[in-house]
C-alpha cells in the first residue's frame, strides 16, 4: 500500500487535503492533477490524520486510514458558544469527596476522552497511572508529608515553613489536605526525554477534568503529590513508574459532596495587544 491512496471517482481535486496537511507533504505536481505525497513524506508525517478527515468526500486513505475508520462530527450535538462559555465558567475545584467509588469503565471514559487532548507535532507520548484503592491514596498522601516533614526541617523559608506547617499540622490532626480523602487518583507522566511532554501531559489533565465535570463528577489538581514525586524517591518509588518516565500532573477524581450554585468572581484579564 503507498503512503497515500485516492479514490479518483471521488476526489475533486479541490486540493484542501494538502493545504490542511501541517507538513504540507502532500502536493498538486499540475493544475488539475490528483494529490500526492512529496518524496520521504513517510519520514515527516505526524499521522495526525488530518488529510483523511478534512475531505468532504472522503477521497484519501492515509497508509491504513481510511474515511470509513474515522467517526463522522455531528454537528447537531455540538454545543453552542453559550453553552461552551457557561460550561467552562462554572467548572469548579471539588476538594470534598463522597466516598463513592467510580467503575473502572467510568475512568477509562474520562481517559478515553483525555487521549483527543492536543499534543506537540502529535507524538501522543501522554501515559496514565490510575490509583483506585483509597488505602494506597493515603500512603501517598503520608509520603507527601514525610517530604515535607525533611523540608521543614531544612528550610530557613518562613513563607514555606508557615505554608507546610499548617499542611503537616492539619494532617496530623487526620485532616488530610494533601489528596482530601479522594476516592481516585489519575497521573499523567511520560518518558523524560520527550520534549514538551509535560505540557502535553497538562493539557490532557484538563481535558479529563472537564470530561469529568460533565459527567456529574468533581476533579482537583493534585499539585502536592505531583510536586513531591518530582523530589522525593521513596514517593517515586511506591508510584512505581516505568523507568525513566517523570509525573507532569495529577488529579483526585470523584463524586463532589456539595453543589456550586453560583460563579466566584475572578480578576480580569491581564492583556498584552502587540
Amino acid at each position: 500500500m503507498s503512503f497515500i491512496e485516492i479514490d479518483t471517482d471521488k476526489c475533486q481535486r479541490d486540493r484542501i487535503c494538502g493545504l490542511e496537511c501541517p507538513g504540507k507533504l502532500i502536493v498538486f505536481p499540475e493544475k488539475d492533477s490528483y494529490p500526492t505525497a512529496v518524496e520521504n513524506a513517510e519520514e515527516f508525517c505526524i499521522h495526525c490524520g488530518h488529510c483523511v478527515a478534512v475531505c468532504p468526500h472522503g477521497a484519501l486513505t492515509l497508509e491504513d486510514t481510511g474515511p470509513e475508520s474515522l467517526s463522522s462530527i455531528i454537528p447537531d450535538i455540538l454545543p453552542d458558544q453559550n453553552q461552551i462559555d457557561h460550561f467552562l465558567r462554572t467548572r469548579r475545584s471539588t476538594r470534598t469527596f463522597k466516598k463513592t467509588a467510580l467503575s473502572r469503565q467510568q475512568l477509562e471514559e474520562l481517559i478515553d476522552i483525555a487521549r483527543y487532548a492536543p499534543t506537540g507535532s502529535n507524538k501522543q507520548q501522554v501515559y496514565w497511572l490510575i490509583i483506585e484503592d483509597q488505602a494506597k491514596i493515603q500512603h501517598l498522601a503520608g509520603l507527601v508529608i514525610d517530604w515535607m516533614r525533611m523540608l521543614l526541617a531544612q528550610s530557613q523559608d518562613e513563607a514555606l515553613n508557615r505554608r507546610y506547617g499548617r499542611l503537616v499540622e492539619a494532617w496530623d490532626q487526620g485532616i488530610d489536605r494533601i489528596l482530601r480523602r479522594a476516592p481516585h487518583v489519575i497521573m499523567a507522566h511520560s518518558p523524560g526525554d520527550v520534549f514538551g511532554a509535560g505540557t502535553d501531559c497538562v493539557i490532557s489533565l484538563a481535558y479529563l477534568e472537564l470530561a469529568a465535570y460533565s459527567r456529574g463528577l468533581g476533579a482537583c489538581w493534585a499539585g502536592w503529590l505531583n510536586t513531591a514525586a518530582t523530589y522525593h524517591p521513596t514517593l517515586q518509588e511506591a508510584l512505581g513508574l516505568p523507568e525513566g518516565h517523570v509525573p507532569h500532573g495529577a488529579l483526585m477524581i470523584g463524586y463532589p459532596v456539595y453543589k456550586y450554585h453560583r460563579i466566584p468572581q475572578r480578576e480580569p484579564a491581564r492583556i498584552i495587544w502587540a
